[in-house]
């Protein structure tokens, strides 16, 4: 997906940006030529706004979509991700484990969930930035519970994981 969206926004980068916030967002466009996170439309104006473009940009950027079958496949069915309790963790008694991995990643999920099982560490929600986003992707495991601070060691010995944060 993402050397798709390079390749066919490459010749503009104002394009490409609105591409990649999208996607970030998890917007779509529909065929009424529209942009929605879920059911709500996002007006044109609050997009260009937050991508620090014109609006025009994002009108471009909806019709090369609407005219390639393969950009449409993907903006036309991305869907948003949810909430991320993240920063109302506290407020509702949850716990959250920060988890910054370096690109060699793989299988850094299952081993996590792992060492959170065999604490008896309930993992209510768990998002991963994409590392095409972020230089050094953070996993965020909520969990029901506060965590001990005593896990971060644990945490710390799987391979790929170079920093652990506990909320």
């Amino acid at each position: 997906m993402w050397s798709t969206v390079n390749e066919k926004f490459k010749k503009y980068p104002a394009r490409k940006a609105v591409a990649f916030k999208m996607l970030e967002l998890g917007l779509r466009v529909d065929k009424d030529s529209k942009i929605y996170c879920g059911d709500l439309k996002i007006s044109d104006s609050a997009l260009a706004k937050s991508v620090d473009v014109d609006r025009r940009v994002i009108k471009s950027t909806i019709n090369v979509i609407l005219k390639d079958e393969e950009l449409f496949n993907i903006f036309g069915n991305i869907m948003p991700a949810g909430t991320l309790l993240k920063n109302i963790a506290q407020n509702l008694g949850l716990g959250v484990i920060e988890i910054e991995v370096g690109q060699s990643n793989q299988g850094v999920l299952a081993a996590v969930a792992l060492v959170a099982s065999n604490r008896g560490i309930d993992i209510r929600q768990a998002y991963a930035s994409d590392n095409h986003f972020n230089e050094s992707p953070v996993l965020t495991l909520i969990t029901n519970d506060s965590v001990p601070s005593s896990s971060i060691k644990e945490f710390l010995e799987v391979e790929g994981v170079i920093k652990v944060s506990i909320y």
